[in-house]
C-alpha cells in the first residue's frame, strides 16, 4: 500500500513529466470507475503540478494562455484552476505514456497537446483509491510526518489524552489523524528501530516524550540515546524517499497476532 514516501515520490514524478508541457481538453474517466465522480474540466490549455501531504496527493490544473490565442470565455480565463485530491488506496499510482492506447486500469486521464499526444493517467489495479475535484487536504488527517514535522509532533503531544492512544502502539501509528503518512511497513520499521514492543499501550510510550512535573519547582525530560518514536516517524519516511524504493526484508515469523485493524503484526 502506498504510504507517505510513495505519495511524495509520485508528486515528484508528476512534476518531472509535466514540466514544460501543456495539457488540453477534457479529463477522461474510465467507464468502470462507477463509484468515482467525473472531473468537470474542459480547457483549451492548462498545466499540471502536484504536491503531497502524508497519504494524499493534490494535482493542480492551471489554465494558461497559449501563444497567439486568448481564452474563449471567463470560464477558461488565465488564472482559472482546479485542485484534485487523490488517495491512492492499495495500488494507486501515476503513469505517463503515449496516448495511442490507454492502459487497462487507467481510471483518470489528462491529455497533452504534444505530437504524438501523451497522457498522464491515474492507474489503480484494485480500485480502492479515490479522487475529489475542488477539494483540499482532508480535515481528519493530521500534519504530514515528513514535511510538517514540528506540527506533527505538537499534534501528538498536545492530544496525548485522546482515546486513540488507549490502543496498542502498533494500531495508534496507523491513525492518520495523528500519523499522516505512516502505514504498515513504516510502522514495523519504526517500532523495530525504537525497540518498542508493538502491543504496549501507545500512551505509555508517548507520555515519556512529554515534560512531566517532578514537583512544583522543576520538570524532568526523559532522555534516550537514539531518536524517539516520533522522530523516527519523520526520519524513516525521508530515508525511503532518499532510496527511491520501498524497503523489502525477509523475516522469520515466530509469533503473529491480528490487531483491531485486521492487519497481522509480527513480533520476532
Amino acid at each position: 500500500m502506498p504510504e507517505g514516501p510513495e505519495l511524495h515520490l509520485a508528486s515528484k514524478f508528476v512534476n518531472l513529466v509535466c514540466k514544460g508541457r501543456i495539457f488540453t481538453g477534457k479529463v477522461v474517466k474510465s467507464a468502470v470507475s462507477t463509484r468515482q465522480v467525473e472531473v468537470e474540466w474542459n480547457k483549451p490549455a492548462y498545466t499540471i503540478t502536484a504536491t503531497s501531504r502524508g497519504k494524499e496527493m493534490k494535482l493542480t490544473l492551471q489554465c494558461v494562455k497559449t501563444k497567439g490565442k486568448k481564452p474563449d470565455s471567463k470560464s477558461s480565463a488565465v488564472g482559472d484552476f482546479l485542485d484534485i485530491v487523490f488517495q491512492f488506496g492499495m495500488s494507486g499510482r501515476f503513469d505517463f505514456y503515449e496516448a495511442s492506447e490507454l492502459k487497462k486500469h487507467a481510471h483518470l486521464n489528462f491529455f497533452t497537446n504534444d505530437d504524438p499526444k501523451m497522457v498522464l493517467s491515474y492507474v489503480d489495479y484494485r480500485r480502492f483509491g479515490s479522487w475529489k475535484p475542488g477539494a483540499d487536504w482532508s480535515k481528519e488527517r493530521g500534519p504530514c510526518v515528513m514535511y510538517e514535522y514540528d506540527r506533527f509532533r505538537e499534534n501528538v503531544i498536545n492530544n496525548i489524552d485522546d482515546s486513540a492512544f488507549n490502543k496498542p502502539i502498533c494500531e495508534a501509528l496507523l491513525n492518520q489523524k495523528y500519523f499522516n503518512g505512516i502505514g504498515n511497513y513504516l510502522r514495523a520499521e519504526i517500532l523495530y528501530r525504537a525497540g518498542i514492543p508493538p502491543f504496549v499501550s501507545a500512551r505509555s510510550v508517548l507520555e515519556t516524550l512529554v515534560d512531566s512535573k517532578q514537583d512544583d519547582k522543576s520538570k524532568v525530560t526523559v532522555k534516550q540515546e537514539g531518536p524517539d518514536v516520533l522522530q523516527l516517524c519523520n526520519i524513516l519516511p525521508l530515508e525511503v524517499e532518499g532510496l527511491d524504493m520501498i524497503l523489502k526484508a525477509e523475516i522469520q515469523i515466530t509469533q503473529s497476532f491480528r490487531n483491531g485493524c485486521s492487519v497481522t503484526i509480527i513480533q520476532t
